[in-house]
Formats: C-alpha cells, structure tokens, sequence
C-alpha cells in the first residue's frame, strides 16, 4: 500500500506544480512583470513549490530526514540522473558564463549547507533566513547581468496566459493548492510505510526514491527532446534547481520549522555525493573537449549515481 501512497503523491504533486507554474506566471502578467523576471523567479520558485511541501511536511511530523534527504537526493539525481541520461543520449553544450555564476553559486551553497548542518546538526530559523537572503542577492545579480544581454525565455512562459481570465486564475491556484497539499502529504506518508516494509531508513527512501521520483518530469522531458535531437535541458536551469532546493527549499522549510540532522550518514556520506557530482562538473567540462558533455561523460556520471543508490540501499540506514 506504501507504493500506491508513494505514486499517488508523486502524481499529485506533478499535477499540482503544473497548475502552481501556470497560475502563477498569469498572475504575474496581471501585474506587468517582464517575461525575463517572471521566468527567473516566479518559475523558478514555483516549480521548487513541490519539494519545498515535502520537506515542510516532513519536518513538522517530524522527519526531518526526509526533508534533509529530500533535497540532497534531489540535487545528486538532477546531476547524477537527468543531466547523465540526457548527455548519454545526445552532447550537450556548456556556456562559458555557466562557471561564471551558477555553478559557483551551486558549489557556494552546497559547501555552507555542509558547514551549517556539520556545526550545530541542525538549520536554524536564522540560518533559514541567510539561505533565502543569499539567493535574492543571486537572482538581482542575474536579472541585472541578463537585462543587458539578450537571454532565452523558459518555455514555461506561454504568451497565452496573458489573456487569461481572473476565475481560471483562481481555480488553478484552488486545484494546484489541493495537489500539492495532499500530494506532499500522501508522499511523506508513504515514504515513511515503504521504509518500514523495505527494512531502511526513511533517509534512505527519501535520498534514492522521493528524490528519483520528484526528477521524474524533467527527466521525461529531457529525454524525449535529446531522442528528437531537439534541445534537451539547460545546464544553467538544472543547476539552478539545485541552488533553488537549497536555497529555497531549505531555507523556507527551516525558518518555519528547524531541521535536524538525525541520521548521521547524511552529513557522512549523501552530502559528500552531493558535493562530488557538483565538483565534478568543472573537469568534465575541460576534459577532453572543451565545454561539451558528450556520451562516455554522461555515462560516467550515470555510473556513479547508480553506485550512489546502491550503496545507499546496502547500508540501509
């Protein structure tokens, strides 16, 4: 029965960011906010609105591994996962600007997520609020820099929505609202019975399975691209996710309710994957060609996830 809770709040939760993300940006053309603010801010918090429930959800009923493993989970499958099938399946080009901003900022925040959780065991109320500063400082410093150059509008920005009418506005929030509450609690449910029936820890289930079915979407939707040869996935816009799970996710779930650390392998071991598959990313992008993941690297970094999973499942704690 774990599982049928587990998909159910998987699929609530797809469904649920959907109309979250459409809503949203509507409302956001309500007001007049550009497509380029409106793409770097309200999409990007938005589709961080699912993990952000599970991990709120999971610390006020008091599992906060799942919250902590919910993240560092996520972030490790959005590398080890996403970026390693899509790259296997067809080369992706990497900007020159990426080391410039996002992945410094990625690396910045992984290592004092580290540190925070390494000298307390915990992420305070003002640690929280430090999360979420340093990621409006990121998100001015980009928009800044972006406003002087001509960058891609996401494709979540549907032209569309700008007529949308007041009532559907209010009803997608209604029914996004609805999902993503049930969902994020069905899920944490659910996780929480599969740990028990499996015999592992709950920051077992939640680093490997919450955080593998959370990257579902992106994943899908990588891979049909990079199988049509079209653009498969920004490396900017899945870094960001990761700067975004910490950052916001974290962050926010912290200033409402502190998170512990109370299983010791997450800071001794899944931090340490989260912070080798950021770091990796740098060689990989020189070595051999330069600023390409091409198939043997998308393999090698696939490889390494599967270990990732294994290991995890072996140690069961």
């Amino acid at each position: 029965m774990s599982i049928i809770w587990v998909l159910l709040g998987l699929i609530l939760l797809v469904v649920g960011g959907e109309f979250l993300v459409r809503s949203s940006v509507a409302l956001s053309f309500k007001f007049s906010i550009s497509k380029l603010v409106i793409g770097m801010t309200v999409v990007s918090f938005a589709t961080s609105v699912p993990e952000l429930l599970v991990s709120l959800q999971a610390a006020l009923d008091g599992s906060p591994d799942i919250s902590l493993g919910n993240v560092i989970g996520s972030n490790i499958a959005n590398i080890g996962l996403v970026l390693g099938i899509t790259a296997f399946i067809s080369p992706l080009a990497i900007s020159r600007d990426f080391f410039k901003f996002n992945w410094p900022m990625m690396m910045l925040l992984s290592v004092a997520l580290y540190y925070i959780l390494d000298s307390g065991l915990v992420i305070s109320f003002g640690e929280g609020v430090a999360l979420v500063l340093s990621l409006v400082i990121f998100l001015y410093v980009i928009i800044r820099k972006s406003e002087k150059e001509e960058v891609e509008i996401p494709e979540e920005i549907d032209d569309a929505l700008q007529t949308t009418s007041n009532f559907k506005i209010i009803v997608w929030l209604i029914i996004g609202g609805l999902a993503l509450y049930f969902g994020s609690e069905w899920l944490v449910d659910g996780a929480k019975e599969m740990a028990v029936a499996l015999g592992v820890s709950e920051r077992v289930i939640s680093v490997t399975m919450v955080a593998i079915g959370t990257s579902v979407p992106e994943l899908a939707a990588s891979v049909i691209a990079a199988l049509k040869k079209e653009k498969a996935i920004s490396l900017g816009n899945l870094i960001g996710s990761n700067i975004f799970n910490i950052a916001s996710v974290l962050g926010l779930t912290a200033i409402i309710h502190p998170i512990e650390v109370k299983n010791e392998n997450i800071l001794s071991q899944d931090i340490f994957w989260m912070l080798g598959f950021a770091a990796i990313l740098l060689p990989l992008a020189f070595l051999p060609k330069r600023f390409s993941l091409g198939r043997w690297k998308g393999m090698l970094i696939l490889s390494a996830y599967i270990i990732f999973v294994y290991l995890a499942f072996l140690g069961k704690n």
